[in-house]
């Protein structure tokens, strides 16, 4: 398949890298000079799109998409399809959708899960918005990229399975490390703790999974000085996002507007910035009841 490839940072190399690798025809395009072996470079987006059946772009937010879309869906040939992988608002990736389908071009939204280590070993997980016929068109490119690529409805649906999920994480974090600090000032050792609740009402992902207390649980960011597995800057979009969509949408979501004011705090005005989303466990630590 000839596949256009825009954005090619952390996450869009090693994507474009996988489907090269897999024999696909692929022509990438960054703002940033890089070169990805078996992947052609293209001096432009419309360049990278002219021609290919299908154009993948992996892009830092909304803005920056609608404007990547202004210039590439007047280069696509109708019935080819734009897959867009970024995590962006459910309105821009509604707005392109539609631009889309007004050029006879399918659209398909499918942020992705599974991180740099997902991106490079192939074992993403797509939550894709979109008709059936743009998903069908999509799905083979899924399999190489990633293990799981989940058609969650129409347009801007994956966006929202995206956020949604994202809310919950960081809201999950947040109580995982709120009790382990708890735990520590009442004289709970760390790993008892773990022990109780990984296997008792309170497990939940951010513990038996991702667990914040170093030494405690599987490996994990906590591990190697919270360098970041997943980014707090990274946690902050996706819930800024989230209650992005629920102010468009009058949905009530105050754990989640709480979980945003949070990391905006520990990214912004405290030392969170770089650090993983985990890091929020020293944070508590360090602090006292206000």
């Amino acid at each position: 398949m000839k596949i256009g490839f825009i954005g090619l940072g952390n996450m869009g190399a090693p994507m474009a890298s996988n489907l090269a690798k897999a024999g696909h025809d692929v022509t990438g395009f960054d703002m940033a000079d890089v070169v990805i072996e078996g992947v052609a470079m293209a001096a432009s987006g419309a360049e990278a799109a002219k021609g290919a059946e299908v154009v993948i772009t992996m892009l830092p937010n909304g803005a920056i998409l609608r404007a990547v879309a202004d210039e590439v869906i007047p280069a696509m040939e109708k019935g080819a399809a734009l897959v867009d992988c970024s995590t962006v608002d459910v309105d821009s990736a509604r707005a392109v959708a539609a631009q889309a389908a007004a050029a006879g071009v399918l659209a398909v939204d499918a942020p992705v899960s599974g991180g740099v280590g997902g991106a490079a070993g192939g074992t993403l997980t797509f939550m894709a918005g979109g008709s059936p016929e743009a998903f069908a068109m999509a799905a083979p490119l899924f399999d190489i990229m990633g293990q799981k690529a989940v058609h969650c409805g129409d347009s801007g649906a994956g966006q929202a399975a995206k956020i949604c999920n994202n809310m919950i994480l960081g809201v999950t974090m947040i109580a995982t490390c709120e009790a382990f600090a708890l735990a520590d000032k009442l004289g709970l050792d760390r790993q008892k703790m773990f022990d109780v609740v990984s296997t008792s009402s309170g497990y939940s992902w951010t513990m038996n999974a991702y667990c914040p207390a170093p030494g405690v649980g599987p490996q994990s960011p906590a591990d190697n000085d919270y360098q970041p597995g997943f980014a707090a800057d990274l946690m902050l979009k996706d819930l800024r996002l989230s209650q992005q969509a629920a102010e468009s949408a009058d949905a009530d979501t105050p754990m989640g507007q709480l979980a945003q004011a949070l990391y905006a705090q520990f990214v912004e005005d405290e030392d969170g910035k770089g650090r993983d989303f985990s890091a929020m466990l020293p944070r508590f630590e360090q602090r006292g009841r206000e």
